[in-house]
């Protein structure tokens, strides 16, 4: 009777450590898991971030000012429009001013 006593002593510890370690491990991942969300949410707060950048900087009347103002750039007249047709047999292109 004392050895089974023992025994069912023994067993019962270990249920015990076992149940704790579950738990343990059970609130770490819980831990894990939020902390993930929490990334997840800042990634997903980025990314909208970034894309309403690239929209800005992809708008045209921002490309059209840069090319303006750091290119130096200016819209073209007809009167200096150079029209450059093919067709030329020997490989150099006629071009025709109007």
């Amino acid at each position: 009777m004392g050895r089974l006593s023992l025994f069912f002593a023994m067993v019962l510890m270990l249920s015990a450590l076992s149940l704790v370690t579950a738990r343990f491990q059970s609130r770490q991942l819980f831990i894990e898991v939020d902390r993930l969300v929490d990334r997840a949410r800042e990634l997903d707060t980025d990314w909208r971030r970034l894309q309403l950048e690239r929209a800005e900087l992809a708008r045209n009347a921002r490309i059209d000012g840069m090319a303006r103002e750091e290119l130096h750039m200016n819209t073209t007249s007809p009167d200096r429009t150079i029209y450059v047709t093919g067709g030329a047999s020997n490989g150099t292109a006629r071009e025709e001013r109007r």
